[in-house]
């Protein structure tokens, strides 16, 4: 089998942010992100875009953010690494009087632990990263909550 090449910083091999992971996507005050009073079309839509040559096999997500766009506070069930490969990242975090906030900018990582919540809003320029967890991404489960939103 050959090797792949292929590159997150250019603009080759991105589709829009699909919607058909919604099984997983949980609104954190109970049911589905689907039943909630947000529109995921209108806050994702021209947003983010996520890799088309990422193998997802090896639990690996290729994302890319447009300028200042901010992902909706969630949290996950497992640990999640993500590592910047252009441009930056602002995340905010906690709860409970836990919160913390960092910039993560190309070549770094940062790693946000199951159950707490977090909000990334990319730089002036976009960002390209990727996101990772420990177990196969059929085990993940992301719950959404109420802020970063485009409501319906």
């Amino acid at each position: 089998m050959p090797i792949e090449n292929f590159s997150l910083v250019n603009d080759e091999g991105w589709m829009d942010m699909p919607l058909d992971v919604l099984p997983s996507y949980l609104w954190a005050e109970g049911g589905q992100l689907a039943d909630a009073p947000v529109n995921f079309e209108k806050t994702f839509g021209g947003n983010m875009w996520v890799s088309t040559q990422v193998d997802r096999e090896f639990n690996i997500n290729g994302l890319r953010c447009s300028p200042d766009f901010a992902v909706p506070r969630h949290h996950h069930n497992l640990d999640e690494m993500i590592i910047v490969f252009a441009g930056q990242f602002h995340v905010t975090w906690g709860r409970d009087g836990e919160e913390g906030s960092r910039t993560v900018g190309p070549g770094e990582f940062w790693i946000s632990r199951a159950g707490t919540p977090y909000l990334m809003t990319a730089g002036p320029e976009g960002v390209s990263y990727t996101e990772t967890w420990p177990e196969p991404m059929a085990e993940l489960l992301t719950y959404w909550h109420d802020e970063g939103w485009v409501r319906r």
